[in-house]
C-alpha cells in the first residue's frame, strides 16, 4: 500500500490503529447480524426518502452505490486506502514538478514516523465515525460502522431503529450527492491539483510540516491543548488558501445538505427525530477530543463553524426559494457557494436567481 513516493507508511498507519484502538459493544453473535441486517435496510429505505425530499436521482449510467457494513477496523482499512489514494499522488506530482526525491532512507524513516502518528489519528476515529461515503480510493461504497452505531445509540438511550434510519438518511444523502452530480467528485479533483499547481514546497519541507501537522493532531487525541496551525501549516501560500476556501466551502456544503434531510424527513419516517436530534446536539457541545481534533485538522476554530454553517445555508436557501431553487446548487461549479455566502445564503440567491431573497 505504501509506494516509494509516499510521505506516510500507510501500512504502518494501518497496523498501529487495530493495536490501539478500542474495542466496540458487548453484543452476541445473533444482536450483531441483527445489526448488520437492520443497517442494509435502513439504508435501502432511506434512499427513497432521500430522493423524495431533496428531488434528487443518480445520473443514468453511473456506477452501482454499494453499502458495506463494517467493523472498526474495517474502516481503517478503508480509509487507509483512501487516504493513500489522495495524498500519495499529490506527493508524486510535488516531486515530479521539483524533479527531486527524497533518499531511500530519509523517505523510510519519515515514513514510518508518521505512519506511527496517523496510526494514532485513526485509532481514535474508528470508535467515533458512524458512517462514511468513500468519494477517493474505492469510491461508490457507503461505509456504516455497525459497532459506533451501536454504542452511540445505547449511549444516548435512543429508539435502535429511529437511531438507525436517522444515520442512514445522512450518509446516503452524500451517497445521492455524488451519484446525481457526477462533476461533484471531479470538481473537487480539480481543486486539489490546483493545489498542486500552487505549491512551491521542497517535498522535504511539505513532509517536515505534514509531520508537525500529524503530531498536533496526535496532541488533540491525547487531550493536550496549545496553539496548532493544523493543515494551515500546509497552506501559506494565498493561492493555495483561496484553494481550501472553496473546498471548505464545497464540504459546508455535503455536510450541511445532508443535516438538513436527516432531519427534514420529519416524525412520519423517524418518529423520535426531535429526540435524535436533541441529545445527539447535546453530544457534539463542548470541547471533547473530536472537537479538538477536527480544530486542530482545519487550523482555525473558525473553519470548523464552517460545516455549522453549511447546515444554516441549506435551510436559509430553501426557505427562500424552495427545495427545486435549491438545487440550482448543483447545476456546476459557478452555482456552489462561495464561502462568505454560507452564513448570507441570500447572497447565493441574489447571484444564482438574479433577485433578492425572500425573508421571514
Amino acid at each position: 500500500m505504501t509506494s516509494p513516493a509516499s510521505m506516510v507508511d500507510w501500512d504502518l498507519a494501518g497496523r498501529t490503529a487495530r493495536k490501539l484502538m478500542s474495542p466496540g459493544p458487548e453484543t452476541t453473535r445473533e444482536e450483531a447480524a441483527g445489526v448488520v441486517r437492520e443497517l442494509h435496510e435502513a439504508a435501502a429505505t432511506a434512499v427513497g426518502h432521500v430522493e423524495a425530499l431533496t428531488g434528487m436521482r443518480p445520473a443514468p449510467g453511473g456506477p452501482v452505490p454499494e453499502v458495506v457494513v463494517v467493523d472498526r477496523p474495517g474502516w481503517v482499512d478503508a480509509n487507509t486506502s483512501g487516504m493513500a489514494a489522495l495524498l500519495d499522488p499529490l506527493v508524486e506530482a510535488l516531486q515530479q514538478k521539483q524533479d527531486r526525491r527524497p533518499g531511500p532512507l530519509a523517505t523510510a524513516i519519515g515514513s514510518r514516523a508518521t505512519g506511527a502518528q496517523a496510526g494514532l489519528v485513526l485509532s481514535y476515529l474508528a470508535s467515533k465515525v458512524l458512517g462514511q461515503y468513500e468519494v477517493f480510493g474505492s469510491g461508490g461504497r457507503l461505509l456504516l460502522v455497525a459497532p459506533n452505531v451501536v454504542a452511540t445509540e445505547r449511549k444516548l438511550g435512543v429508539d435502535p431503529t429511529d437511531f438507525r434510519l436517522w444515520v442512514c438518511l445522512h450518509e446516503v444523502t452524500h451517497q445521492l450527492q455524488f451519484t446525481a452530480v457526477p462533476w461533484l467528485q471531479q470538481h473537487l479533483e480539480g481543486q486539489i491539483a490546483d493545489f498542486v499547481a500552487a505549491t512551491d514546497l521542497s517535498p522535504d519541507v511539505l513532509r517536515e510540516r505534514l509531520q508537525e501537522v500529524v503530531r498536533g493532531l496526535a496532541d488533540a487525541v491525547r487531550g493536550g491543548e496549545g496553539e496548532s496551525e493544523g493543515l494551515m501549516a500546509l497552506v501559506r501560500d494565498p493561492r493555495q488558501r483561496a484553494v481550501l476556501d472553496r473546498v471548505t466551502a464545497v464540504m459546508s456544503l455535503v455536510e450541511g445538505h445532508a443535516e438538513y434531510v436527516m432531519d427534514g424527513v420529519g416524525p412520519d419516517v423517524v418518529p423520535s427525530v426531535r429526540t435524535l436530534r436533541k441529545r445527539f446536539a447535546q453530544r457534539r457541545k463542548g470541547q471533547g477530543p473530536l472537537d479538538r481534533l477536527l480544530r486542530r485538522l482545519l487550523g482555525l476554530e473558525q473553519k470548523m463553524k464552517q460545516y455549522a454553517d453549511g447546515r444554516q445555508f441549506v435551510g436559509g436557501v430553501v426557505d427562500s426559494v424552495g427545495m427545486e431553487g435549491f438545487n440550482r446548487v448543483w447545476a456546476g461549479p459557478e452555482n456552489l457557494p462561495r464561502i462568505e455566502e454560507l452564513t448570507e445564503p441570500q447572497r447565493w440567491v441574489e447571484r444564482v436567481h438574479g433577485r433578492p431573497a425572500i425573508t421571514a
